[in-house]
């Protein structure tokens, strides 16, 4: 899980809660003696201590408990205000047990370091309470429970929608498969077929072969393989065995063997990468190496794949006769992949280089859960 980070928000919540703790302090008759400057500075830290509790929650869980116990035992009669703060903050973060252990302890010490002070047993108990009361500390906890559990349907409610639309979408690509193989493949054969046949016969007979025909020939060729890859690349997706990022590897290996000098990089482990994330990046890497392979003429490619604790970063480079200026219109593919990234809340940049070549830089975010 990826650590939060500190922003104005947290150093603005920490400052005010100190504030108010050092400024409660300040008011109160610290033993009747003046204020105590170990017990201000704890009252101080236990409210900045805050600032890190998106980042490390147990650990400023006990951070603040210590506080509270400090300023008891340096008989500040404060309300421990920062340490409700971090049970909230680490209930919301499902640290329970630990809060639940770590309030145990704080409760118990509360007292004890009342006693230390000097109070009679009655009268510690007492104002421990007043430090830290249970019913305080359970409506912490319960707020800090109430929202993770909120949060949890929300993420679950989004997941299911993700789930739907990719089912849906996977019965619409096997409907236009089947369209496509039920007419437009018949239609292109007996293209490709005629065209041949006329060029055979042209030949046999010695006749000079029209070159219109060829190029029917040819693009009829080039149809038929284009259509049998689409068919073949939207029946897989409603397949019931996906590829995914596992199968990147053989991918590769295979772009070798048609001539294609591809390298591969992987940086980071693959854990936790959802299902969606995963075919989505095995996807980008087979339409670039196929795009590759097709458009970018004599090339060599690379392929780097980043598992970050955020994200699934997938780039594909190649050497080939893509510039700048060149005003190539985007594919079916390419269009495809930008889609598939946006569907999954990614970003997506493909475009030629200065210095010549292409390149597709993707980054899929990966859902975290505590």
């Amino acid at each position: 899980m990826s650590k939060a980070r500190i922003g104005v928000r947290d150093w603005l919540i920490g400052a005010a809660v100190a504030a108010i703790l050092v400024i409660t302090g300040l008011s109160a008759d610290s033993a009747g003696s003046g204020p105590d400057p170990l017990g201000l500075v704890l009252l101080a830290a236990g409210g900045l201590a805050l600032v890190a509790l998106r980042r490390a929650p147990v650990a400023v869980l006990i951070v603040t408990g210590a506080c509270a116990v400090g300023w008891q035992a340096a008989r500040f009669d404060v309300f421990a205000v920062a340490y409700l703060v971090a049970v909230y903050g680490a209930v919301r973060a499902g640290h329970r047990r630990a809060t639940v252990l770590t309030s145990v302890v704080v409760l118990a010490a509360l007292p004890a370091a009342a006693i230390v002070s000097g109070l009679p047993v009655r009268e510690a108990f007492t104002e421990a309470r007043g430090v830290l009361g249970l019913a305080w500390l359970l409506a912490a906890g319960a707020a800090g429970e109430a929202l993770r559990q909120a949060e949890r349907r929300a993420d679950e409610a989004e997941r299911t929608r993700e789930e739907i639309a990719l089912r849906r979408a996977g019965e619409e690509r096997l409907h236009i498969a089947r369209e496509l193989h039920d007419s437009l493949t018949h239609q292109i054969s007996v293209i490709k077929i005629q065209a041949e046949a006329a060029v055979h016969l042209a030949t046999k007979r010695g006749e000079p072969v029209p070159d219109a025909l060829l190029a029917i020939r040819d693009a009829g060729r080039e149809a038929s393989r284009d259509l049998r890859a689409t068919l073949e690349a939207l029946r897989d997706d409603g397949g019931a065995v996906p590829h995914g990022l596992d199968q990147v590897p053989d991918l590769v290996r295979r772009a070798r063997t048609t001539g294609l000098d591809t390298s591969l990089t992987i940086e980071g482990e693959a854990t936790g990468v959802p299902v969606a994330v995963d075919r989505t990046a095995y996807r980008i890497v087979q339409e670039s190496l196929t795009n590759i392979t097709r458009h970018a003429g004599p090339a060599t490619a690379s392929v780097r794949i980043e598992y970050r604790p955020e994200a699934v970063v997938v780039r594909v480079d190649d050497d080939g006769t893509a510039t700048p200026q060149s005003t190539a219109v985007p594919g079916v593919g390419l269009i495809g992949m930008r889609e598939r990234v946006t569907a999954l809340g990614g970003r997506l940049r493909a475009g030629a280089r200065d210095g010549g070549g292409f390149t597709v830089h993707a980054e899929l975010p990966v859902a975290r859960t505590p």
